[in-house]
């Protein structure tokens, strides 16, 4: 491959992983090796017990940032994709009912694919005109589900596309859920540190988050947050093992968090997004979604102006989050995804981003789109430039 043309850099990956990370997140990571690194819960000796002691801090920041009085609420594990594997796996079993949005990332459409198999009945609700999340067409499907199944009944809820960029309403979703008698599972990987995000209003919602993308932290760190409404029994544990708990036993433990974290966990990962969830708590989160809503209307209004782009979901008057995926009309998307990237340092997503349901229903399948998704450091002079580099890519690659 030949060396970038010039030096600069514009991240518009984000929603893949956010960086660069901040430098109070580098600097949690190093104190916390240089000073707490025992394994926690493990040992009564200093580091060990300084190691729990930020575990503890991080559970407590993140109960906060959703709302939750009971830190206990928040499991930690590798990440959204963990999460939902815990959450879905851990509720449905054959003869029960899961309700999915039209949305859904391959985290939770690759998990419901293979309880289909092992007899879960599986309804994709259907999107509205514009491929965005339908709260009537869910709602009406939930109802349907709750007069015809035996068994449980589970909602399914991309909060925040990684394709489009639209927020579905939490709150108005996880009332629908109850009045079917019903659980709320919700991705929220993409929504988690854009937007205010209060389970107060969805007690009976399970809440996977990545603590990588919007909350700044590392890869391999995330969680999964209980509503105050579900009863943790109901869920079978994805692992089992040693806790530091009730070593005595040979069964698992059945209070939280332990009851889902088994085996050693990932203080490093966890003390940076612990970091990540301190900068956010600092800040204000309805700023930080208008931030992200200002960068979506720029690049849409930037796209509209260079022509023969067609935007996926609905137009800017739509809530989103900071991102916008466009498909390309004379070019190859992937070419000129690579040409932004060496000629310009533009650096972009292109394809199906491991959501072929999100592309189905928004029209873009099977060749899928690219994806801008600016982190909080891209300002608006970034996004101008992006947005010339790929009117130059764009010009250059039609007239071939």
């Amino acid at each position: 491959m030949a060396p970038p043309a010039n030096d600069k850099v514009v991240y518009l990956d984000a929603a893949a992983t956010s960086w660069p990370k901040p430098p109070e997140v580098l600097a949690a990571l190093t104190r916390h090796l240089a000073d707490s690194g025992g394994n926690p819960g493990r040992a009564g000796h200093r580091l060990s017990l300084a190691a729990g002691r930020n575990l503890c801090a991080v559970r407590e920041g993140l109960a906060a940032l959703f709302g939750l009085k009971d830190p206990s609420r928040i499991a930690f594990s590798s990440g959204a994709t963990e999460s939902l594997n815990l959450a879905l796996r851990g509720l449905l079993r054959r003869g029960d009912v899961v309700v999915a949005d039209p949305l859904i990332h391959n985290a939770s459409a690759r998990v419901i694919s293979a309880l289909a198999h092992e007899g879960v009945h599986v309804v994709h609700a259907p999107p509205d005109a514009s491929g965005a999340f339908d709260l009537d067409a869910f709602v009406a499907a939930l109802r349907t589900a709750a007069e015809q199944c035996r068994g449980r009944v589970l909602g399914l809820l991309t909060l925040a596309s990684n394709v489009s960029g639209t927020i579905a309403p939490l709150g108005a979703a996880a009332e629908a859920a109850r009045e079917a008698d019903a659980m709320l599972v919700v991705d929220a990987a993409q929504a988690v540190g854009h937007l205010p995000i209060d389970l107060a209003e969805a007690p009976n919602a399970l809440l996977a988050f990545a603590g990588h993308k919007g909350l700044l932290g590392l890869q391999g760190s995330g969680g999964l947050a209980l509503g105050a409404e579900i009863d943790p029994a109901l869920l079978i544990p994805l692992r089992r093992g040693g806790t530091g708990s009730r070593s005595e036993s040979e069964e698992q433990p059945d209070f939280l968090p332990d009851r889902f974290e088994a085996g050693t966990p990932n203080p490093p990962g966890i003390v940076a997004l612990g970091a990540g969830v301190a900068l956010l708590r600092a800040a204000s989160l309805d700023a930080e979604e208008e931030r992200g809503a200002e960068k979506s209307r720029l690049l849409i209004e930037g796209l509209c102006r260079i022509g023969g782009l067609r935007i996926l979901g609905p137009g800017p008057e739509a809530r989103r989050i900071g991102l916008v995926s466009f498909t390309v009309e004379g070019a190859d998307p992937a070419a000129v995804a690579l040409a932004l990237d060496d000629e310009f340092g533009v650096l972009c997503r292109v394809g199906l981003h491991c959501a072929p349901r999100a592309h189905r229903a928004l029209g873009s399948y099977p060749d899928g789109a690219i994806r801008f998704a600016p982190g909080r450091d891209v300002d608006e002079d970034a996004l101008h430039y992006a947005l010339d580099s790929l009117a130059q890519v764009l010009k250059r690659e039609r007239s071939r």
